[in-house]
């Protein structure tokens, strides 16, 4: 099935009523999933959590995508693209009030199980907002749209955990210490009334998606299958190595970003739970230099290559770096009223500028060309994000094998590596011969 758009590709009115729909969901991913980063903490601090067991939450909510990744693109083309995002949203409000009992029973299995389902509900929002973006405008544009509504997720992910820590961690825990029974119900107490506005934020969202009158992605009958397309997308190497690049990418964006905390809270950090907002600032400026060079002064292919390149520095930067090193943050933060940080935090916050172009460019270098097969690709491209149930996974093993909290990071070079292959190379395979 081709997607088309129900209104003229050249109209600006066409292109921006759609983006606001776009936007808005774009803007509740990002506050459900860079919650993520500062809840993880909080909950491994709760329930006396090691490293590796924490990475669990985080893993939880990304491996989701691996089960509901093709079902959420069969999904979509059965209700099509706006009703898509409304089924998302409300699975993932349901969702949330699961947290709720988790945290009353203070049982990590209820949480893992929410995080698990909240993933499901993302899983099928993206797969329905990611191709309504890329598809509503030209195709040498599209990381700029992506750019444009990523600035909205990645906002969300800058206030997100700086209002968990205002709401619900400050005078309730600190960076450090054995916790009494109470306190822990103190903690577990602060989690039910957020997680109650959550479910009903994003029901409106849903209620949103569903009843606004605009322009959705519909689909000409065509004679292919399900599983056809598939076999047939697949044949397609860019696209394949696309979904590789995707899984990667996603796999150290979660590292930058929700293992940031967790970092924070072994090394001493108070103030652990507002971390990922470093991270997620580090992205918005990434995005905001998107915009302004692509396209016309920097093409998607040269953007993955330097974000391939900055990432392979900015780890070797966080693995060889001094804690008691203060560089970076007394040029960066101390002058403007900023908190002291050492120099290997600080580098874990700025893989999220080394991080910021991947997603954008990724998506429209691996669906180029495909037509018929956008929607089967977008799933495939969505399955991708169950990188993220990687990433935390491989630190808090390197923790375990001996690396330490700080040369576990070691682990996100090869995923660079391969990205920048994929920009020098393997988005312009269209052969496997």
């Amino acid at each position: 099935m081709e997607a088309t758009v129900e209104c003229e590709a050249n109209s600006k009115h066409s292109i921006w009523l759609p983006m606001i729909l776009a936007g808005s969901m774009f803007f509740i991913l990002g506050c459900i999933t860079w919650l993520n980063g500062a809840i993880t903490p909080f909950l491994q601090q709760m329930l006396v959590l090691s490293p590796l067991q924490a990475s669990f939450i985080i893993s939880s909510f990304y491996i989701a995508v691996t089960v509901a990744g093709i079902p959420s693109a069969m999904l979509i083309k059965r209700v099509g693209y706006k009703n898509g995002m409304a089924i998302g949203c409300a699975v993932m409000a349901a969702s949330a009030l699961m947290y709720i009992p988790a945290a009353k029973m203070q049982m990590i299995e209820i949480f893992l199980f929410a995080q698990l389902m909240i993933g499901v509900g993302q899983t099928i929002l993206q797969t329905a907002v990611n191709p309504y973006v890329v598809k509503i405008g030209p195709e040498k544009s599209a990381a700029v749209r992506v750019c444009i509504v990523g600035l909205l997720n990645k906002f969300a992910g800058v206030i997100v955990p700086i209002m968990f820590a205002a709401v619900v961690v400050t005078g309730v825990v600190d960076g450090s210490g054995q916790l009494s029974q109470q306190q822990k119900d103190i903690m577990a107490d602060s989690l039910v009334m957020p997680y109650v506005l959550i479910a009903g934020l994003i029901f409106l969202f849903a209620a949103f998606a569903k009843l606004v009158p605009l322009p959705d992605l519909v689909f000409e009958e065509s004679e292919g299958n399900g599983k056809g397309e598939v076999k047939e997308a697949l044949q397609h190497p860019h696209l394949v190595l696309g979904v590789v690049a995707i899984a990667l990418y996603v796999a150290v964006e979660v590292i930058s970003a929700d293992t940031i905390g967790s970092y924070a809270l072994q090394i001493g950090i108070a103030d652990y739970s507002v971390m990922t907002s470093y991270t997620m600032a580090c992205m918005l400026v990434g995005y905001a230099i998107g915009i302004a060079l692509i396209p016309r002064f920097m093409s998607q292919q040269s953007a993955l290559t330097m974000s391939g390149i900055a990432g392979i520095v900015t780890v070797f930067a966080v693995v060889m770096g001094s804690n008691d090193s203060f560089i970076i943050t007394n040029f960066l933060l101390v002058p403007f009223g900023g908190p002291e940080l050492p120099d290997p935090l600080l580098c874990i916050a700025l893989l999220g500028f080394a991080n910021a172009m991947m997603w954008p460019a990724i998506w429209p270098l691996a669906l180029a060309g495909l037509g018929r097969l956008t929607g089967t690709a977008s799933g495939l491209l969505i399955m991708g994000i169950a990188g993220g149930a990687l990433g935390p996974l491989l630190i808090g093993l390197g923790n375990v094998a001996g690396l330490g909290a700080q040369g576990a990071y070691v682990v996100m070079l090869p995923s660079y590596i391969f990205i920048l292959f994929y920009a020098l190379k393997g988005h312009k395979m269209r052969s496997w011969k």
